[in-house]
C-alpha cells in the first residue's frame, strides 16, 4: 500500500526502505535532529543547571561547557555547536567579546546572551558582537528550550523585557541627520566601527591611527551628535539608518 512504512528482509535483517536496520535509523534521526549546544557560564551551579536541562531534554545535547571566555574560545570551535548560551558577566574577557571572537570561526553557530543585564547598552552591544537572541537567566525552562529551537529554525528570541527595548528603541522619533552630516568622513568610519562593537585599540589598528588620534575622533562624535556616551552615540547612528547591525526577527518568549 503506498504511504504505508513496511520493513523488508535482507540476509536475515529488517531494514527500512532506506536501506538502513532500523537502529541505524534512529541513531541517524537522532544525531541530525538533536541540536547540539555549549555553555559558558562561570557559576558552577547554574552552568550545572543548564547541563542537566539541556542532556535531561529529548532533542537537545550539550557538546561542551566552559566557566571563562578563555577556555570557550580555544575549545568551542573545535566541537561547533549548532547553539551557544553566552553569560555576559564572565571574568576575564567578558561575554560580548568573547562572541565577537567565536563568529568570524563559527559563522553557523547562533549565540544567545543568558544574562541578568537588561540595559540598552549590553543589549545592543551583544547584538553588534554577533548574537542571535538575549535572554535574561529568570526565563522558564520550558521558554529557554525552546528559545534554543527557535535560534536554530532561524528566529531571534527575546526575553518580553528585552523585546520591549528593541520596540521602544525604533518606534522613537528619527533625531535630526544634521549631526551625522555634520561628522567628517572618518569620524563617520569610527562611529560604523564603534556600532559594530570594536574596541577603542581595534579601531585604532583597524584605521591605522593612534589610540589617541581615535578618542579625539570620538570627542568630536560626541559633541556632533550631542550625546554624551558611546552607547548614545550608536544609538542615534542605528536610529538614523533604522537598522540593526544585523536583521533581527523579535520573538518573544
Amino acid at each position: 500500500m503506498t504511504g504505508v512504512f513496511r520493513p523488508a528482509r535482507l540476509d536475515g535483517r529488517v531494514v527500512s526502505h532506506s536501506g538502513m536496520p532500523p537502529p541505524m535509523l534512529r541513531d541517524f534521526f537522532l544525531r541530525h535532529m538533536t541540536i547540539s549546544v555549549s555553555i559558558v557560564e562561570d557559576d558552577p551551579a547554574v552552568r550545572a543547571s543548564l547541563v542537566k536541562l539541556i542532556n535531561g531534554s529529548p532533542g537537545y545535547r550539550c557538546v561542551s561547557q566552559h566557566p571563562d571566555a578563555e577556555s570557550a574560545l580555544r575549545e568551542i570551535p573545535p566541537v561547533k555547536p549548532d547553539v551557544a548560551l553566552m553569560d555576559i558577566n564572565l571574568t576575564g574577557i567578558n561575554g560580548v567579546e568573547c562572541v565577537r571572537r567565536l563568529k568570524p570561526q563559527l559563522p553557523g553557530t547562533q549565540v544567545i546572551m543568558l544574562t541578568v543585564y537588561q540595559n540598552t547598552e549590553h543589549i545592543f552591544n551583544a547584538l553588534a558582537a554577533g548574537a542571535t537572541g538575549y535572554l535574561l537567566k529568570q526565563t522558564p525552562p520550558a521558554e529557554l528550550l525552546a528559545a534554543i529551537r527557535s535560534v536554530h529554525d532561524g528566529g531571534s528570541p527575546m526575553s518580553s523585557h528585552i523585546a520591549r527595548k528593541i520596540v521602544q528603541f525604533f518606534q522613537q522619533p528619527a533625531t535630526s541627520a544634521n549631526g551625522a552630516q555634520s561628522l567628517s568622513p572618518r569620524e563617520a568610519e569610527v562611529l560604523d566601527l564603534l556600532a559594530k562593537g570594536y574596541l577603542y585599540k581595534e579601531i585604532a589598528d583597524a584605521i591605522s591611527v593612534t589610540y589617541a588620534t581615535v578618542h579625539t575622533h570620538i570627542r568630536h562624535i560626541y559633541e556632533k551628535l550631542q550625546v554624551r556616551s558611546r552607547t548614545e552615540a550608536v544609538a542615534k547612528h542605528l536610529r538614523q539608518t533604522r537598522s540593526l547591525p544585523k536583521p533581527v526577527k523579535i520573538i518573544r518568549v
